[in-house]
């Protein structure tokens, strides 16, 4: 026998069944000629029992003992249906074989041991297993298909071979408007879900017929509640022959894989872009550091495109070698912030921050994440230059010196070496060069002062208070020096201090790190400049205040010394105790090392001393005090000009006065000469010594200067109340020709004479005097037209003569003549001249009221000059007068001059108080009073003679 070639029984498992000389005979066949595994059973139960490990083929003789190979079939019929089950039998018959085809057997084949009979036992074996094996290939493929068929996650139809649709699946039902059953029969591409794409998928079953499969994507109406996108795949099932027998359609809804994909392709673009845009450069290497992928961004840090990056060589070229411990990299998976060194393609070094990290991407195993933090690290340094520069700046004492450290440090801080600082002078409106580094002297040549106008730069950016910054320089229009070789350019304010300045001969270094730091720069400068002019103003504040205190503290020494001379000259009862007082006083307990008054000789020429006290060590004998204005004693000066002189220093000018010698030469180093005036009437000259220097500035001088009036003033009431009590007196009579005497005016205006009658009184409303008229209409008129006479009033009348009362806008000459101790006794005016007569008592130093009258009267040339004695009446008139009030002496002037007191009476008392506008009884209580006064003075006075005489 020859074995079976590429048998389908090679692999096949048989069960043999029976006792007869066949059986073994093709099992012998089976084991000689194929790989087939070959089990045995000799009876039907023991066959059952072996059925436990289902075999391809079961074979079986038909007299089994007491059962039959029918009864076996029975029994694998009743478990399965797809065992084929061979019949085989050497006795049978045609009744047998349709008994055995008809409980199911696979094969019914009557044999006799011979070689052909097994050959053919063999060979319908071989044939019913083949079957077998495509019953069950087909039942697989039934069961795969129908699982698909119902897969929800498909849609899936079935058409007839012309495209129409026989059968359909839930989700397929589901596409379908209408109901499954309508569309059974209609042609696949004509269903309403396909109605925007109808073509499209005719053509898809079209070419599905033609090739056996096609597949494309369509769109269901974009107009539906729910427009979805389904991926249609078209297979063609064909029958034994090759011709089709149906297609299968399965759609797959793809919509939201069709997003995905969309916002893949978004998001990959998003990368693509950001990789390109971003200035972090990303690397991959292998292991030996060879680039498995460059990012396309490369250029930004290192200047080089991605494939010159490659030409380089590997990563070790580019970043360095030992840049990271590989072993470490291992344990932590992750290195970050490697910081390390690499040069661009221009040549220019940038500091990296560098991310290592262990992956896996297309052949490369580790990725290089780079940043470029060149710009970071500069203003890192520049800040610590800078903040030097602010330690620097705490210990800087003038503007100047802060000027010097800005210059000094703005290499460091800003990279650049020409620089300067402008300081503004208030005084002049200048901005001032306080420093200049040598580059910028290189390159720009010296910086000129600048006028604080607004036409340079520097003025501008200090004017307008704006920070300038220039790519060049020679592109502004206020560049004043044109020929500088400066190109890029900052001008920043340092607020109210002036400017700062700096350059480089390239164009556009100011980016915006350098820009930044030069504001930082100019900032804290302007923060050091503003301390310092704090500081100034607190140490002056300081000082002012210091000295403040000490001039409170002379000043309070002043004040007492003040108001004890005060004192003393309210109980002075002469002047030459108040002339010794003030002097003592002033320099009690070493207050002023020396005081001196003195009065002008007689001849005018130099000062005589009256009164001293200090440590005068003979210095009024050294001297000589000259009334001069000018190069002589202080004395002299304040005697000749009136005012208040100062010497501050003594020993400024020694050499142009010689008083000054004799003045150190006793240790005072500053002098202060006040002129005793009062009312324009000098009594002399007060000079102070001080053991220091500007011992009288401000408060000191005022006070002093104060002082020199009380004293003046007291020495004039002195000298009144001396002409009071004194009978001897001097008559000086005066021809006045001043036209702004108001008389004199009064007399020409009207044309006609008029005298004065006393009455002089001082209100607050002004002066009121009594004349005597010749001519009361024609004077009345007169001084209505007159600005020095504010008032008018006629007291009494005798046809054209009468008196007035006049009251006066300003002070009359009377007034200011008995501050001084001197009577205006009388004065007649006429159109053609005026006269007047002044009493001075022998007490009063009559070429001082001299004086006083030609300074008041313009005009004035004395006439006359005689002694008289005054009578006791008119003491008793003094002491009467002293005795009245103002508004008492008023009233009884008004009617002594209104012929009150005549008889017959020419005014009554109702008509003076209408004149003096006050009640009639006012009236009379004022005459009584000054009645009981005068009878009271002339009794007591008589009395007293009466006393005296007996």
């Amino acid at each position: 026998m020859v074995p079976l070639t590429d048998s389908l029984l090679d692999s096949a498992h048989l069960l043999l069944v029976g006792t007869t000389d066949w059986i073994g005979a093709v099992e012998d066949e089976l084991q000689a000629r194929t790989d087939a595994t070959v089990r045995t059973a000799a009876t039907a139960a023991r066959a059952r029992e072996a059925l436990a490990d289902p075999p391809d083929c079961l074979l079986t003789e038909y007299a089994l003992g007491e059962e039959t190979g029918i009864d076996l079939l029975s029994t694998v019929r009743s478990e399965t249906a797809t065992l084929p089950v061979v019949v085989c039998t050497a006795s049978g018959d045609e009744a047998v074989a349709s008994e055995a085809i008809g409980a199911g057997a696979a094969d019914y084949v009557p044999i006799e041991v011979a070689d052909d009979g097994v050959e053919e036992v063999l060979e319908r074996t071989e044939r019913v297993v083949r079957e077998a094996r495509r019953s069950a290939t087909r039942r697989e493929r039934a069961k795969q298909f129908d699982a698909l068929f119902h897969d929800a996650r498909a849609a899936t139809w079935v058409l007839e071979p012309n495209g129409r649709v026989s059968r359909l699946n839930r989700t397929a039902r589901g596409m379908v408007e209408t109901d499954a059953a309508a569309v059974v029969g209609d042609p696949f591409w004509g269903l309403s879900c396909w109605s925007d794409a109808a073509e499209d998928v005719e053509r898809l079953v079209s070419n599905a017929l033609e090739g056996g499969f096609a597949s494309a994507v369509v769109s269901r109406p974009s107009g539906s509640e729910d427009p979805r996108v389904v991926e249609l795949s078209v297979r063609v099932v064909e029958g034994e022959r090759g011709d089709p027998v149906s297609i299968v359609v399965e759609g797959v809804d793809i919509t939201d894989r069709v997003s995905l994909e969309r916002d893949l392709r978004r998001s990959e673009e998003l990368h693509r872009v950001t990789l390109n845009n971003m200035t972090d450069t990303v690397l991959i290497t292998d292991e030996d550091g060879a680039y498995t992928y460059v990012c396309p961004n490369v250029h930004f840090i290192f200047g080089y495109t991605a494939s010159e990056i490659r030409e380089l060589g590997r990563i070790e070229d580019l970043l360095g070698e030992d840049l990271f411990d590989r072993a470490e990299l291992a344990e932590r998976g992750v290195l970050k912030n490697i910081e390390c060194t690499a040069t661009d393609k221009a040549g220019r070094e940038h500091t990296l921050l560098v991310n290592v990290r262990e992956v896996s991407i297309q052949g490369g195993t580790l990725l290089y994440s780079c940043r470029d933090v060149t710009k970071r690290k500069q203003r890192e340094e520049a800040l610590a230059t800078l903040q030097g520069t602010a330690r620097d700046f705490l210990y800087a004492g003038t503007h100047a010196e802060i000027a010097g450290h800005v210059v000094d440090d703005t290499p460091g801080v800003l990279d650049l070496e020409a620089s300067a600082v402008y300081l503004f002078d208030a005084e002049t409106n200048d901005l001032r060069p306080a420093a200049q580094s040598a580059a910028m002297e290189e390159l720009n040549g010296p910086l000129p002062t600048v006028h604080a106008d607004g036409e340079t730069l520097p003025s501008h950016s200090f004017v307008a208070d704006e920070a300038l910054f220039f790519a060049d320089v020679h592109d502004a229009d206020r560049l004043d020096n044109r020929v500088t070789d400066l190109r890029s350019a900052c001008y920043i304010p340092l607020g109210d201090h002036g400017v700062f300045v700096a350059g480089s001969p390239e164009v556009g270094v100011f980016d915006e790190v350098r820009r930044e730091l030069a504001d930082l720069l100019a900032a804290t400068a302007e923060a050091a400049l503003d301390r310092v002019s704090r500081e100034s103003r607190l140490r002056e504040q300081d000082r002012t205040l210091q000295q403040r205190n000490d001039q409170l503290t002379a000043l309070n020494r002043i004040n007492e010394t003040i108001r004890e001379i005060d004192q003393a000259i309210v109980r002075a009862e002469t002047r030459s105790e108040i002339d010794h007082a003030v002097p003592e006083l002033l320099t009690a307990d070493d207050r002023f090392a020396f005081a001196w008054i003195g009065a002008v000789d007689p001849d005018g020429d130099g000062v005589v001393p009256r009164a001293w006290a200090g440590d005068e060590g003979g210095y009024l004998d050294s001297q000589s005090f000259p009334v001069e204005r000018s190069g002589v004693e202080p004395a002299g000066r304040a005697a000749a000009s009136g005012e208040v002189t100062l010497v501050g220093n003594v020993a400024a000018g020694l050499r142009e006065e010689p008083w000054r010698s004799g003045a150190l030469a006793r240790d005072y180093l500053s002098v202060l000469s006040v002129p005793l005036v009062y009312n324009d009437l000098s009594h002399g000259v007060l000079t102070v010594y001080a053991g220091s220097r500007d011992a009288f500035e401000g408060t000191a001088r005022d006070v002093l200067a104060e002082l020199g009036e009380t004293v003046a003033a007291a020495i004039s009431a002195i000298e009144r109340k001396n002409a009071l009590l004194t009978s001897s007196m001097t008559r000086l009579e005066f021809a006045v020709d001043d036209p702004t005497f108001v008389l004199s005016r009064l007399a020409r205006e009207a044309g006609c004479g008029l005298s004065y009658r006393g009455g002089v009184q001082q209100t607050a409303e002004g002066s009121y005097v009594f004349v005597a008229v010749e001519d009361v209409d024609a004077v009345a008129e007169a001084a209505a037209d007159l600005v020095a006479v504010e008032t008018v009033r006629r007291i009494s009348a005798d046809g054209e003569e009468g008196i007035l009362r006049l009251g006066l806008s300003e002070p009359f000459v009377a007034l200011d003549l008995a501050d001084h101790g001197a009577v205006f006794r009388e004065a007649t005016a006429e159109p053609e001249g005026t006269t007047v007569a002044i009493d001075v008592p022998e007490t009063v130093d009559s070429r001082g009221i001299a004086r006083l009258v030609r300074e008041t009267f313009g005009g004035a040339e004395l006439r006359a000059k005689r002694a008289l004695d005054r009578a006791p009446d008119e003491d008793l008139q003094s002491r009467v007068l002293g005795e009245l009030t103002d508004r008492q002496l008023e009233v009884v002037q008004t009617a002594y001059y209104a012929g009150f007191f005549e008889s017959p009476r020419e005014s009554t008392g109702e008509d003076v108080a209408v004149a003096l506008d006050i009640s009639p009884t006012a009236f009379y209580g004022h005459v009584r009073t000054v009645q009981r006064t005068l009878f009271a003075a002339i009794f007591d006075e008589g009395a007293a003679r009466v006393a005296a005489s007996g």
